[in-house]
């Protein structure tokens, strides 16, 4: 698994000093204390790690991230369809 995941990096041509996180995704930790008798089938113990059928693994190379915000634009916005709020509809009183 290592072999292959230094391959990606060779392959994004990432760099030595580059901070790179491998991280598993599609889990689930159960949070609810079921106590001593439980179903099994349906309920586990706190704290216990399931993984779904579709889990994943994310690379992410945390030195090349861009965490710029966006910018306001330097001109006047004009959208091309301006804004017409609709006509309030009145309903016959009979």
């Amino acid at each position: 698994m290592i072999d292959e995941i230094n391959r990606i990096i060779e392959k994004l041509e990432w760099e030595d000093g580059d901070e790179i996180v491998v991280e598993m995704a599609g889990t689930q930790v159960s949070g609810i204390d079921v106590g001593e008798v439980y179903n099994k089938k349906w309920q586990s113990p706190i704290g216990t790690r399931k993984y779904n059928k579709d889990a994943f693994i994310i690379i992410s190379n945390q030195s090349r991230r861009d965490l710029t915000r966006s910018q306001p634009m330097d001109r006047e916005h004009k959208p091309q369809h301006p804004y017409q709020p609709k006509k309030e509809v009145k309903k016959d009183e009979t």
